[in-house]
């Protein structure tokens, strides 16, 4: 994916959230090793890890299905790295995802563990 079009897409996702009050904190965070595409805040006060996918056909699997373990790995360590900085309460890895042609939107809260 081109980085016009993962911007594009993390707009979208962002938008969606903060349409739910959610409140951004930093947009493509990185450090060695990791990124995470947004850091947000939820209504409750909770720090999200978002990661955000998009996938046209369904050839090899679904955008949810496209982030591998390996991945999730690099996101938890751009996690950690961010919350040694900026220590937080409660937080938790969410996935947006964007499938199909049509671009269809999913949101999987908790998608997955640090652990």
């Amino acid at each position: 994916m081109s980085n016009l079009l993962g911007e594009a897409f993390e707009t979208r996702a962002r938008q969606y959230l903060e349409r739910r009050g959610w409140r951004l904190i930093t947009r493509n965070y990185r450090c060695r090793g990791g990124e995470i595409d947004l850091i947000m805040r939820d209504r409750g006060g909770v720090l999200v890890f978002v990661e955000v996918r998009a996938r046209s056909h369904h050839r090899f699997g679904g955008a949810c299905e496209s982030i591998t373990a390996a991945k999730r790995r690099r996101i938890v360590l751009a996690a950690r790295h961010y919350l040694l900085r900026r220590p937080a309460g409660a937080c938790r890895f969410d996935v947006v995802a964007f499938d199909g042609p049509d671009h269809t939107l999913s949101w999987v809260r908790n998608a997955f563990e640090a652990g």
